[in-house]
């Protein structure tokens, strides 16, 4: 049996095995069920399916299913044509997509494969920005043909550096937003005094207001004559 943490606990009863999940509050699921003796783990199985179909997913949002886009040319093809047909090459290129160039032979154009070749070669280097050849120029039938594919790293280099240019963008943005709140938080102490906040009537008539007198001491009570010590009676 293995651990929740991936450890080794050894060869257990499936009683004891069914015990210890119920005490760890976990589920005892068997994942190697030809092994001698068959081995199982303890996990929140719950867990483990939602992890695996969120792996599943991303495996599937990353994978780039590549279809083969097919691009036909007569031999003796006009400019006009010629350059419609690149443009739905760089399109299909650029959006990460194989191009399967054409020509078309009539009459005695088959032989004449090296101007084929040459059609094909010019193609190929008109959209090497977004593509490279994968096959050579060769005879199926009466026809030539030519495997270009995209350049994905040029491809995914472009798209790292445009997130790598909104992430910069995000990052200024927020740097800017946040001067903005500290600029306004520091703000300067207020300095008038209380005086220079009252409506100017009450404060004229506050400086013109006489001063209180202040109350007048009172007088010391006169003193009252020291008492006379009482004369010893004369002896009869």
């Amino acid at each position: 049996m293995v651990g929740p943490a991936g450890e080794q606990v050894g060869i257990v009863r499936i009683e004891d095995a069914l015990r210890l999940a119920a005490e760890s509050d976990l589920d005892l699921v068997e994942v190697a069920p030809q092994a001698k003796p068959p081995v199982c783990k303890l996990m929140d199985f719950g867990k483990y399916k939602y992890e695996a179909a969120v792996k599943a997913r991303e495996a599937r949002k990353n994978q780039t299913n590549t279809v083969l886009k097919e691009i036909r040319f007569r031999l003796k093809i006009d400019k006009h044509d010629y350059e419609t047909k690149r443009g739905h090459a760089l399109r299909f290129l650029g959006a990460g997509d194989k191009v399967k160039a054409m020509i078309q032979f009539r009459g005695r154009e088959q032989q004449r494969p090296e101007m084929g070749i040459r059609l094909l070669q010019k193609f190929a280097d008109d959209v090497a920005e977004v593509g490279a050849v994968e096959s050579s120029p060769r005879i199926d039938g009466r026809n030539m043909v030519m495997v270009i594919g995209p350049l994905k790293n040029k491809a995914e280099a472009k798209a790292e550096a445009r997130r790598a240019a909104q992430k910069a963008d995000a990052k200024a943005a927020n740097e800017a937003k946040k001067e903005r709140v500290d600029v306004s938080s520091n703000q300067a102490p207020m300095t008038q005094s209380l005086g220079d906040l009252l409506p100017e009537g009450l404060t004229k008539g506050a400086s013109e207001a006489p001063a209180a007198e202040a109350p007048a001491a009172a007088a010391p009570a006169a003193e009252a004559p020291a008492a006379e010590a009482p004369t010893a009676a004369a002896p009869a």
